[in-house]
């Protein structure tokens, strides 16, 4: 049984996360030619406020410009 985690920033929609899970599913399953029940998607959201690059805090962080 196939297992992914993925580890993000919270604060994305819940059609987001879903969308992002139903991908990874559909590349798991024709990749390793499993069926989709036998997948496990995992996200593990941590708030910006307990996540840090570079010595500084995702919360604190200005956004990029898009």
């Amino acid at each position: 049984m196939p297992e992914v985690v993925v580890y993000a920033v919270a604060g994305r929609s819940t059609e987001q996360k879903k969308a992002l899970m139903k991908d990874i599913t559909d590349a798991v399953v024709k990749n390793f030619s499993v069926q989709p029940g036998q997948v496990v998607i995992s996200l593990v959201e941590t708030e910006k406020q307990n996540k840090m690059k570079g010595g500084v805090l995702f919360s604190e962080m200005t956004a990029p410009p898009r």
